[in-house]
Parts: C-alpha cells; structure tokens; sequence
C-alpha cells in the first residue's frame, strides 16, 4: 500500500513537473511579439549615409548624403533625415535636390520628399534656378519629380507660383498644372 501510494505521488509530481516545463518554455512565447515583425520595426538603421551611383559609361549618375537612414523591414521603405543629393545625370550641372525628409521606395525607384523641399540647379551660362515646395515625389531614374503642392519658381529673369508642377528634370522642363503666377523683369 505504502509502496502504492509512493509510486502514485511519484507520477503526479513527475506531471506536475512537466506540465511546468511544458507552460514555462510555452507560455512566453503566446503572450509576447516577436520585436522584429512589429509593424514599424527598424531592421537597420545608418548615421551620417552616404550613396553614390554610376551610369553605366562610369560618369556619375548621383550622390546622396543623410544625417540618419532608417529602414522599416514590415514596407521595405527607407526613412531619410536631411537628405542631400546632386543629380548629376552625367553632365558638370547637376540638380541639388534637399529636404527635412524623404521616403524611398523598396526599389529606390520612387523618392517621396517631405517638408522644405528644394530642387536648385545653375546652367552652363550661370543662371540659376530654384524650385520650392512643401511635398514632392521624384523619380531618380526617370529624371521626374512631380507635386499636387504650392510649388514657387525663382529664376533668373522672374518668380512664378503655381499649384502642381510637373518637372522633366533631363531636358530641364517644367509643366505648371494650375494657378499660376508670375512676375518676371524684361531684359
């Protein structure tokens, strides 16, 4: 009887004992989310970024710098601080595009830039140009850059506003979609 009762109290301890195993190595996982597939998680992030890409002839096709990069593993997006980049296209006068922000497609293909938006250039007869919006997208392979924003246009024979602009930044060309404005000095 004694010996019974023993090997009973064995086998539940034994249970219990495994029953605490099973919950301990258990338990944790259901009640947390893992940190990596949150929605926002940053898998990799950069200080002081620096990118430079080639044409395929070797002539530089454009250099971009940032004060942080931060890339968000759930979009595949990559969140640039103060980004700074010259789109030389090939050519000795490149486009020196700035902003607060910019959002970069997973394929680089489409950069979104975000608040103090700045796309300058001076030509080969050192005339500049600068472009001014709160919000634009630009297409770096296309040499496109477009805005639905109030857009300001300095030039060096005038000013001219308008909401929406439309730029072909290759054949340096710009298409004003509505509202526009100007004041420009007759030389």
């Amino acid at each position: 009887m004694l010996r019974k009762l023993l090997l009973t109290l064995s086998f539940v301890a034994g249970a219990l004992l495994l029953a605490a195993l099973g919950y301990w190595n258990i338990a944790p996982e259901s009640d947390q989310a893992p940190l990596a597939e949150t929605e926002n998680a940053v898998d990799f992030y950069v200080s002081n970024a620096r990118t430079v890409q080639y044409q395929p002839d070797g002539k530089l096709q454009y250099e971009m710098t940032g004060a942080k990069a931060e890339h968000f593993k759930s979009s595949e997006v990559t969140l640039v601080t103060d980004p700074d980049l010259h789109l030389y296209r090939g050519t000795e006068y490149p486009w020196h595009v700035r902003s607060k922000q910019a959002e970069v497609s997973p394929d680089g293909q489409r950069v979104e830039l975000i608040d103090d938006v700045r796309i300058a250039r001076t030509d080969a007869k050192n005339r500049p140009t600068v472009i001014t919006s709160s919000r634009m997208t630009v297409f770096p392979e296309e040499e496109y850059a477009q805005t639905e924003q109030a857009v300001r246009i300095e030039a060096a024979n005038g000013v001219t506003t308008a909401n929406g602009m439309k730029a072909y930044l290759k054949d340096s060309r710009i298409h004003l979609l509505s509202t526009v404005r100007g004041q420009h000095e007759v030389r």
